[in-house]
Formats: structure tokens, sequence, C-alpha cells
């Protein structure tokens, strides 16, 4: 465990996980994201904003409202899963090429606690790039009275598109 290629990750702190170094593959990478977040209907539906946006690593922010809560008050899981399949969707698409599409292949979402609060932050940042395919996770926090809770983790698999004008951004 303590010697290799793989020591230094096994001794760092698991948030410098999100601290990306990855060389995006065109200057023009954050306002390809900003415009395909932009054709997302859903993240228009539900209210979200992107947020920070480099390299492998993106924000979606979400206020609350009655529209995305379920029957307690809470945020509905299925809008925390979505927001932080985005994000880390998002993070992987930074890393890809002008005409490249992403979507998402598979994904696990870990809900660790109650969505309740004033607005959710989803963090997405890829673990592994990859010609094909890509893994990212998302960490998504609930903020209430200034407080920020872990609530959900997601790790997912997207695949990478070329070639297809339908499967752009």
């Amino acid at each position: 465990w303590g010697r290799g290629p793989l020591a230094a990750i096994r001794r760092r702190n698991p948030m410098d996980i999100m601290t990306t170094d990855f060389q995006p593959f065109d200057d023009a990478f954050a306002q390809r994201v900003r415009d395909s977040f932009d054709k997302q209907g859903i993240m228009g539906h539900i209210g979200a904003r992107l947020g920070e946006v480099r390299p492998g690593y993106c924000e979606i922010e979400l206020p609350y409202s009655d529209a995305v809560s379920q029957q307690h008050g809470f945020f509905h899981g299925g809008v925390v899963g979505t927001i932080a399949d985005s994000a880390g969707g998002f993070a992987a698409f930074s890393l890809m090429g002008p005409g490249d599409g992403v979507l998402t292949v598979e994904y696990k979402l870990n809900l660790m606690a109650p969505a309740d609060g004033d607005e959710l932050i989803a963090r997405g940042y890829v673990v592994r790039p990859g010609k094909t395919l890509t893994v990212s996770r998302a960490e998504v926090v609930v903020v209430k009275n200034g407080q920020a809770l872990p609530c959900a983790a997601l790790q997912q698999t997207l695949m990478r598109v070329q070639g297809r004008a339908d499967v752009v951004g």
C-alpha cells in the first residue's frame, strides 16, 4: 500500500481528487459545456444553474422550490440524481472535442441524507478519462442556513459519441 504508482493517490486527501490537472481538447471547452447545458430542457425546467466549469470538473446549483420537492418538503431524490448525473456528465464532456457528444452508460447513486435545505450543489469530476468511456463522480451537498451537508454521491460511466450529428454536445 505504501509504494508504487498508486501510493500518492492513496495518501492524498479524498477531496483533492476534485482538483483536476486535465488538459482540455480545445480552448472552447467551457463554452461548449455552457451551450450544451443551455440545450438541456430538464435543467431549465427544474431551475438549475451552471456554476464553475474547468477541465474535468463541473458544478450545478439548484435552488429549492415546490416544483422540485417530494411530499415531505425535501428535494426529490430524482432531482438530486438528475443534477448529479449532469454535473458528472459535463465534467466528462469538458475533456471531449468539438463535435463529440456524451451519453451516460450507467450510474450508481447513494442518497446519504434527506436533501432538506435551500439549495443543492452537485460537483462532478472526472476520475478516469478515456477514448470511449470516461468514469466520473459527483458529490451533492444540500445547503441549509449557510451550512452544507453531503446528501448524495454518484459514480457513473459515460460514453463519448463521435460522428453522429444527432448526438453533439
